[in-house]
């Protein structure tokens, strides 16, 4: 992707946001998406890829900073329970039925049941980007977004861990093993979060001796990817590094005498790094689907799974408000289809889903275009549809 291409990109991104704006109901995303899919066609743009590694080193922790740093401290100990389970055991309990109904409905193209429970991990996690701030304008009660989000943040890292594993056993025909998988998630995602948390407050006692506005902004720079490349080099998930370095010092901030001070210079870079970001990485992700779409001989099949993993994530959602208590009156089953519907698949996915085709050999080829069909359902059909969506329940 030469600069020229870049710069292009970004003026485009700059166009969108801008409509955007105007129509503040309309998801970003898809338009990004459909911009990318529609220059895909225009020989000048065929150069343009986007791999794993730049997605995973660059775009990722950024946005996932950007997303943790601007979560609320307080909203997240208020909705610990179920944003944690959700993002956990729930991410697992998720992939296995989405798995089994995929190798089921998958029996007339040959789908083994790794294959089946691999595309199952790609697209359990889920990336609100703009749903939430449709969610928080159209719902009084701001308990879904804020549990949308916070289950977005978490849950990426656990599909990650749940994806090596069973890409291992896809690519090795190894066999799986319930203790030693189970060892390996928690080693990973604790070593992760203990990693960020001590980065992140190391960072915000720096930022507070800190005057200059520049240095507090490096400093963030420093911590959003510092934590996710210190993590990866231990092993640990950068992911959960990552997140729990943002969450600490926007924490930590907020116990400083001159928060606004320091919110004001972070806030300044990061709200405009964030669209950026956003910009160019969905205006690709556009222009490179075309290249696993096509041929798609199996339509009908990605609908099903599409479908299918909405109803699956309802039931898993209704069920873990039956864990909870308090939570039985605060999310009734209206607000559990909304958060069904809210779970949409997006850059994570994507990731995962380069993953799987740089790793694989030609075998994975079906799997790897469904999945993009899946994702790019998910990310038009659910964007589109949460304001309406929300709105209609609300009444």
């Amino acid at each position: 992707m030469s600069t020229v291409q870049i710069l292009i990109l970004l003026t485009i991104g700059y166009v969108a946001m801008t409509i955007d704006k105007k129509q503040k109901n309309f998801p970003l995303p898809v338009f990004l998406v459909a911009i990318g899919f529609g220059l895909s066609f225009i020989p000048y743009f065929d150069s343009i890829n986007i791999s794993k590694e730049i997605i995973y080193t660059i775009f990722l922790p950024g946005l996932l900073f950007t997303s943790a740093y601007h979560y609320s401290a307080r909203s997240l100990r208020k909705h610990a329970k179920v944003i944690g389970t959700l993002s956990t055991a729930g991410l697992l309990v998720t992939a296995l039925l989405l798995g089994l109904a995929t190798y089921w409905m998958g029996a007339s193209i040959e789908i083994s049941l790794v294959g089946a429970l691999l595309v199952a991990s790609i697209l359990t996690p889920t990336d609100p980007v703009s749903v939430v701030s449709i969610l928080k304008k159209s719902l009084d009660d701001p308990s879904v977004a804020d549990i949308v989000d916070g289950e977005s943040m978490i849950n990426d890292g656990t599909s990650v861990v749940l994806f090596t594993v069973l890409l291992t056993m896809f690519t090795t025909q190894q066999k799986f093993e319930f203790w030693s998988f189970v060892g390996e998630f928690l080693s990973v995602s604790i070593g992760g979060v203990a990693t960020g948390l001590v980065a992140g407050w190391i960072v915000s006692k720096a930022i507070h001796l800190s005057k200059h506005r520049e240095n507090q902004v490096v400093l963030s720079i420093i911590i959003a990817y510092g934590a996710f490349h210190l993590a990866e080099a231990f092993g640990f998930s950068g992911v959960l590094a990552t997140v729990a370095a943002g969450i600490m010092l926007s924490a930590e901030l907020g116990r400083a005498d001159e928060e606004e001070m320091h919110r004001e210079s972070l806030d300044g870079f990061w709200d405009v790094a964030e669209p950026a970001l956003l910009s160019i990485l969905f205006l690709a992700i556009g222009i490179v689907a075309a290249d696993y779409l096509f041929p798609l001989h199996n339509g009908w099949l990605a609908i099903g799974i599409f479908i299918v993993s909405i109803i699956i994530r309802f039931i898993v959602i209704t069920g873990t408000m039956q864990l909870f208590s308090g939570y039985r009156k605060l999310l009734n089953i209206k607000k559990a289809l909304l958060l069904s519907w809210a779970g949409i698949r997006g850059t994570m996915s994507i990731f995962l889903l380069l993953s799987l085709a740089d790793a694989a050999d030609s075998s994975a080829d079906a799997l790897v275009s469904l999945g993009f069909a899946v994702v790019l359902l998910s990310l038009v059909v659910q964007s589109i549809g949460i304001y309406p969506l929300s709105k209609a329940l609300e009444k």
